[in-house]
């Protein structure tokens, strides 16, 4: 293998762990047999087949990991922490992908939770990991949009989103639903990419917006969403990351299996497609770029609370 696949896994790598990628696949069924032979159900080449572009969420989904986002299993963690959730009290995750959030919260905290994702696939494998981890009678997973919420106001004792906001077209209009939802007293709770040096380079900005439509704000933007929603006692924490780390954190928050369902999955379909290839080398960044990446960029965790 020369050089360019391993630059490629690095491109993988860093979507995955940054909430960023936006990738063309062709959607193809595999078979697994005995001696790890793979075998296409359509009994046709990737190279043969035409596909639609998939959004960076559908190609996970594809994979069966759940939308990562920065800060992995630790910013969850202090997010949790911070919105004070425990036993006996309700949550809402929006934007949940393939359901590793709520799980985790029902699991470790005894707490209802209900998962949102606009993905009918991502819910369905939500589902999927409920059964698995035995909290299926702990959390609910729908179909929703977080700019329109299927459910009535003051709700939720909790409200949260994780790499979700910076994707939706209207920021306040989402922002404004999770508070609609969030009872009196209750808390709202954002762990969002963030852009902690300013102002980053345009093309940097323009690049991110080009290849995800990721809208990134500063500490102090995403602060005045939340405060100009109505939210009181606004905490901000923001972080720098690196690569080593945010992959690691990354992994440890999808857990084992399905970090190797989605390696399995990424190079089926990096050796099988000339396309997969060529599109993943189109989007790598520049080098001028990419040295700007882990300067100017990082995450925030935001959480206010609903007044009573």
């Amino acid at each position: 293998m020369d050089w360019r696949f391993y630059k490629t896994l690095f491109c993988y790598i860093d979507g995955l762990t940054s909430s960023w990628g936006r990738y063309i696949v062709m959607e193809v069924s595999f078979d697994s047999h005995l001696g790890g032979k793979m075998v296409s159900k359509k009994q046709s080449s990737l190279e043969k087949i035409s596909e639609p572009e998939l959004s960076y969420f559908e190609l996970q989904a594809y994979w069966g990991v759940s939308k990562p986002h920065m800060g992995g299993l630790k910013a969850t963690r202090e997010l949790i922490e911070l919105c004070h959730i425990d036993k006996g009290i309700y949550v809402l995750d929006v934007g949940c992908g393939v359901g590793v959030t709520p799980c985790y919260i029902a699991k470790r905290h005894g707490s209802r939770v209900v998962g949102v994702d606009i993905s009918e696939k991502m819910v369905d494998r939500a589902r999927q990991r409920a059964k698995r981890e035995g909290v299926e009678d702990k959390v609910e997973f729908r179909v929703g949009d977080a700019q329109s919420l299927s459910f009535g106001d003051d709700l939720f004792d909790v409200v949260i989103g994780e790499s979700v906001i910076a994707f939706v077209e209207d920021k306040r209009k989402g922002i404004n639903e999770y508070v609609r939802v969030t009872r009196p007293g209750g808390y709202v709770g954002l762990n969002e990419a963030t852009w902690i040096k300013t102002p980053p380079p345009t093309e940097l900005v323009e690049y991110i917006s080009r290849i995800t439509g990721a809208k990134l704000e500063t500490s102090d933007s995403w602060q005045e969403l939340l405060e100009s929603s109505g939210l009181k006692d606004t905490e901000v924490k923001t972080y720098k990351i690196n690569a080593l780390s945010q992959f690691i954190g990354e992994m440890r928050y999808l857990g084992l299996r399905a970090s190797l369902t989605a390696w399995y999955r990424f190079l089926s379909l990096y050796i099988r497609s000339s396309n997969f290839r060529r599109y993943l080398k189109e989007a790598w960044p520049p080098k001028e770029l990419y040295r700007s990446y882990f300067k100017y960029l990082g995450y925030g965790i935001y959480v206010g609370r609903k007044g009573t």
